[in-house]
């Protein structure tokens, strides 16, 4: 799939930064909340696994600057959370929350709580510090 009239591929961060836009407007535009809910959980589904997407471009990036040419694509959450670890502590705590909130709660079980998505944007907005 490609990107029509973007122009050259974009830094990480970058990147990153417009999958967690595009989460967002998918949220307001799309999952419609009332009451400290959303109203659609199908649009809560699509714009957390958008999220969290954001958040593993910004963990491949952030390990690719640690691990230079040993760096290999990590293939489970175990994998990132370890080989974060070694690295910084914080941004692994960042990780399990994040996964948790947007994989799991969000993307995985589509929950309905604005709050619990909103945290896990704000994590990865934290992320994104990282890169």
């Amino acid at each position: 799939m490609t990107r029509k009239n973007q122009g050259p591929a974009l830094a990480p961060a970058e990147e990153a930064a417009r999958y967690l836009e595009n989460a967002k407007t998918i949220l307001s535009e799309k999952a419609g909340k009332k009451d400290g809910l959303y109203v659609d959980v199908k649009y809560v589904k699509m714009a957390s696994g958008t999220a969290y997407s954001a958040a593993l471009l910004i963990l491949d990036e952030f390990l690719k600057q640690k691990e230079g040419l040993k760096f290999t694509k990590p293939t489970s959450i175990e994998d990132y959370t370890n080989r974060v670890r070694k690295y910084d502590k914080k941004l692994m705590r960042l990780l399990v929350e994040v996964y948790d909130e947007l994989h799991i709660a969000g993307y995985y079980h589509g929950t309905s709580s604005a709050r619990t998505i909103q945290l896990g944007l704000d994590n990865v907005r934290q992320m994104l510090t990282y890169i």
